[in-house]
């Protein structure tokens, strides 16, 4: 920023980082700074086996893999329904856990729907 310079938002919330910037700019620069953060465009998610259309999708604040599989066109016939694989990169390390429908999905996740047996 022209005034303040590079302000680090890895990891920080919309609301920490217009703190931040606020904090800066009121530093010798204005008495009274109202700052707004918005996300212009999120990290896609990626959606992988038995589902319609597998592939990269842009993510959607407040996603759950429910929603996930529903934005890549449903289940596919062979399907497991209740639960799916989510990997997520935690310090640089992709970790993968069996979840239920109802977890959230963040930016840059990957959704597998695994194959039933029965």
């Amino acid at each position: 920023m022209p005034l303040i310079g590079v302000v680090p938002a890895q990891g920080a919330t919309t609301g920490q980082l217009e703190r931040a910037i606020e904090s800066r700019l009121r530093n010798g620069f204005l008495r009274e700074p109202r700052v707004s953060v918005e996300v212009e465009a999120y990290r896609p998610f990626f959606i992988l086996g038995e589902v319609t259309t597998a592939g990269q999708y842009p993510y959607i604040n407040g996603m759950t893999v429910q929603n996930a599989v529903a934005v890549a066109g449903g289940f596919a016939p062979r399907a497991t329904r209740s639960n799916v694989d989510l990997t997520r990169i935690v310090n640089g390390y992709p970790i993968t856990a069996s979840v239920p429908m109802t977890t959230p999905v963040l930016p840059g996740d990957t959704v597998t729907v695994r194959e039933r047996w029965f």
